[in-house]
């Protein structure tokens, strides 16, 4: 167990990005007329609105890789965010652009919001899984099996950490309407895990990383590509239907940009994780990694299970979105079609 200084300091830093995140949310429902308009740098630089919070993320990495000094679009950082108030900020106009999962996207465009995925992001792998299912060293808790009547921590709700494993818990006989699911940051499911506030935390990288190095205090249950090979992993960027209106050759460039970042994170793990773990200040060894799609492509697929996902559970009427709304690769430079 991790002696009471070093919690006591988890602790904090928690409780630290959650006042934040308040005083973020706070702003997004007062946001004035200055607060939603796009930065015009004095050098033309097309800046978009974007949030910061603790996530192995492409745009941060593309930026630590020097990608954005010579580029015609930058990321312009509004400070932290809950990663549930992300697509909401995006379609009020104090986001420019998001990294979050596509059923959050498709609801809200099933909504009326203007928003829409335009690169592909991370994939998940078996080396690297999207997002994994921790409970304490000491648990009984073995499989799906055993969540019957379990408190569940989740960073969200509407996304894959509910979706995916109340179909986990349909197709393994468990009843979802027994689980109950409360929400923390990734980088603070650790704590009430260890206080016994849920019975399993599932996290996502890099914070993942903690949870699976500490293996005296956690044990790894499964991940998402145990549970369906990966095709609920695709974890996307989404634009503001204005600012691609306003900006589509800025959001070409973008798209460019990530992919050359995901080129070089496949390529190049440990220093990519070094990057990372440096700007969060993390250990190293204590640093997960996502894999990412290389062109950024958007798969068709990826985007159909999540609108049959939502159907099933009843969030959409069948044909009430169409894959179009949802995404478009056309200012995707690799797009071929």
């Amino acid at each position: 167990m991790k002696n009471g200084t070093e919690w006591a300091r988890v602790v904090r830093r928690s409780l630290g990005f959650l006042l934040i995140s308040l005083s973020l949310m706070a702003g997004i429902f007062f946001a004035g007329c200055t607060g939603k308009k796009t930065a015009a740098a004095a050098d033309g630089v097309v800046e978009f609105k974007y949030p910061e919070w603790v996530y192995y993320d492409l745009v941060y990495l593309a930026e630590d890789l020097g990608y954005f000094e010579n580029a015609g679009v930058r990321p312009r950082y509004v400070g932290q965010i809950a990663a549930g108030q992300m697509i909401p900020a995006l379609t009020t106009g104090d986001l420019d652009v998001a990294n979050r999962h596509t059923p959050l996207v498709v609801a809200a465009v099933a909504s009326g919001a203007d928003i829409k995925i335009f690169a592909a992001g991370s994939k998940s792998t078996r080396q690297d899984p999207h997002m994994k299912y921790f409970v304490r060293a000491d648990s009984n808790i073995t499989s799906i099996r055993d969540f019957e009547g379990k408190t569940l921590g989740i960073n969200s709700f509407g996304a894959c950490s509910e979706y995916v494993t109340k179909k986990y818990c349909l197709d393994n006989g468990v009843d979802p309407g027994s689980i109950r699911m409360i929400t923390a940051p990734d980088s603070e499911q650790e704590v009430p895990l260890l206080r016994g506030d849920t019975d399993v935390a599932i996290i996502h990288p890099l914070s993942s990383g903690r949870a699976s190095a500490n293996t005296q205090d956690f044990r790894l249950l499964f991940s998402d590509w145990d549970i369906d090979g990966g095709i609920s992993g695709m974890c996307p960027y989404s634009v503001s239907g204005k600012f691609l209106a306003e900006h589509p050759e800025a959001v070409a460039e973008l798209t460019a940009i990530l992919s050359q970042a995901a080129q070089w994170n496949n390529t190049h793990r440990e220093e990519a994780r070094t990057l990372m773990a440096k700007r969060f200040g993390f250990k190293l060894e204590e640093t997960e990694m996502f894999e990412f799609y290389e062109d950024q492509i958007i798969p068709a697929l990826n985007i159909q299970y999540w609108l049959d996902r939502l159907e099933a559970e009843q969030k959409l009427v069948p044909g009430q979105v169409k894959p179009e709304q949802v995404y478009t690769n056309r200012l995707n430079p690799a797009d071929k079609a």
